[in-house]
């Protein structure tokens, strides 16, 4: 009979314990070779990968790569790789997208994947009243037809990112057959993908339980069970690991991280991924002062926060094109300055005896000294004139108050873009009409409405780096760090880190 210490209970919570226990069998908890647990740093909120919130969210993307598959495929490295089509592109004047599906994959359920299931995947995405967040993009083209294994369809209007987005966000194909049957409902009780690993059993935010897909065209994956704990308070994780109770964990505070790894039977790995971290400004309030919002971005010292705070493991920027980004431009500098930035406060009568006010919104614990690092900005606004009120909410709160423009004039954001293309940086950040946008404004919403479907590549990446710098001299959005992604894992686990920062299950292996 398995016994439990009270420390391995509490850290699990008692949901997961009692399923565990329940279930008859050593899930949860085991420790064999064959279960991969992963203290994991986000909730599930939903199974459909293509709808919703969450569907934007990059932190939960390694969740549903473990279930579903993508139109296409991507590695580690960010490169583009064959997925459910094995080739795609556009015909020599960009009017018809053709695109190649993959033969022989079945679905969990035992049924065939088909052409059909293609289709159905990017029509329904397509249609507004699904709720696919970038529904946008996906209604660029249609009319598609079937002859064998090729897709042809029509360019209603040209993306230049269109087959990018099929390896990224909502980028799933669905089961057209399945989904119909069980509907919405069902299909949140009983996911099918094609992927790697299949539903077993889940507990709302406890875990996630999955085993592995024997019959996945890319091979059986390492583990006959992967266990994803959702455990967003980055303590717990660090316990987790440290305890044994998980085998592998993200998004530690970075002393803790190089504490962990020299630990006998730990070792740990940390690489710049994607992901930017960034305060979203709103045009509310003081943040409709161009003084205030130029002063709130020279008063931050982001080297300091980045020596400091992250023990160096980070990147200031200060566009949201991190250097990996095809419209990257390092020219572009904000700059450091507190003098300039009680200059510009001054001029709009402020000080610190009469202060600029607003409210800035945190995560705590999503990433690594998020909270303390909001904590420091906070500190250093108030050296130059500007009073900010910290509210701290989970991640899940932020993408719905921002999907209703009603996030706090200043909000601390995460944003992933493992396609590195400028439209799903600055593009989707700052256009007004954008559902992940708060900043709405005529001026910058005209500079970057003509890129949207610019067939030029060389004058389309010159005019969001112009973008960028309008953006900057602005201030309307203040861009602060790359960042680095901790992992820890016990050493007889071999990890390939990921550039989108996604901790896929495939990517783990044993040593």
């Amino acid at each position: 009979m398995m016994t439990f210490s009270r420390r391995q209970v509490l850290s699990l919570g008692a949901a997961t314990f009692l399923t565990g226990v329940f279930s008859g069998r050593n899930t949860v908890f085991a420790q064999d070779s064959s279960t991969l647990t992963i203290a994991y740093n986000v909730n599930l909120p939903s199974f459909d990968p293509t709808v919703g919130p969450s569907a934007v969210n990059p932190t939960i993307q390694a969740i549903y790569r473990s279930v579903f598959d993508q139109f296409i495929g991507q590695g580690p490295d960010l490169s583009f790789q064959p997925g459910l089509l094995t080739a795609w592109g556009w015909n020599d004047d960009k009017t018809q997208v053709w695109m190649d599906v993959r033969e022989g994959v079945k679905w969990h359920d035992g049924s065939d994947f088909t052409p059909e299931d293609i289709v159905w995947s990017l029509e329904r995405a397509a249609r507004q009243e699904t709720g696919n967040p970038i529904q946008f993009v996906w209604s660029t083209a249609g009319n598609y037809k079937i002859d064998g294994k090729r897709i042809t369809g029509e360019v209603k209007q040209f993306d230049p990112t269109f087959f990018k987005w099929m390896a990224f966000l909502t980028g799933y194909v669905m089961p057209k057959a399945y989904y119909e049957k069980v509907g919405a409902e069902g299909f949140e009780k009983k996911p099918v993908g094609t992927g790697p690993y299949m539903f077993d059993a889940y507990e709302g935010n406890a875990f996630l339980r999955l085993k592995a897909n024997p019959n996945y065209f890319g091979g059986k994956p390492a583990f006959d069970t992967v266990v994803f704990k959702f455990v967003p308070d980055a303590t717990s994780r660090v316990a987790e690991i440290e305890s044994g109770s998980s085998d592998i964990t993200l998004e530690i505070p970075y002393e803790e991280y190089d504490r962990l790894k020299e630990k006998a039977g730990l070792k740990g790995v940390a690489a710049p991924i994607s992901d930017i971290g960034m305060i979203f400004i709103n045009n509310v309030d003081a943040m409709l002062d161009k003084n205030v919002r130029l002063a709130a971005h020279h008063a931050i010292d982001k080297k300091a926060i980045v020596d400091r705070l992250l023990k160096g493991y980070g990147v200031p920027i200060d566009t949201l094109e991190a250097p990996e980004y095809d419209a990257y431009d390092a020219s572009i500098k904000v700059g450091y300055d507190q003098a300039k930035a009680k200059e510009l406060l001054a001029a709009s009568g402020y000080s610190t005896d009469k202060p600029a006010k607003f409210k800035i919104q945190t995560t705590r614990g999503f990433k690594p000294k998020d909270y303390e690092m909001i904590q420091a900005i906070v500190g250093m606004w108030r050296r130059v004139g500007i009073e900010a009120e910290i509210e701290v909410y989970e991640i899940a709160k932020h993408y719905e108050l921002r999907a209703a423009d009603q996030l706090a004039p200043a909000a601390f954001y995460n944003w992933g873009n493992a396609i590195g293309d400028p439209t799903t940086s600055t593009g989707f950040a700052m256009f007004g009409p954008s559902p992940h946008s708060v900043w709405n404004t005529d001026d910058l919403d005209n500079m970057i409405m003509p890129l949207w479907g610019e067939k030029d590549e060389k004058k389309r990446i010159d005019g969001w780096k112009a973008v960028s710098k309008y953006i900057a001299e602005q201030g309307y959005v203040i861009p602060l760090l790359q960042y680095v992604q901790p992992i820890v894992y016990k050493d007889k686990l071999k990890v390939v880190p990921n550039v989108s920062g996604a901790l896929q299950p495939t990517l783990v292996s044993k040593a």
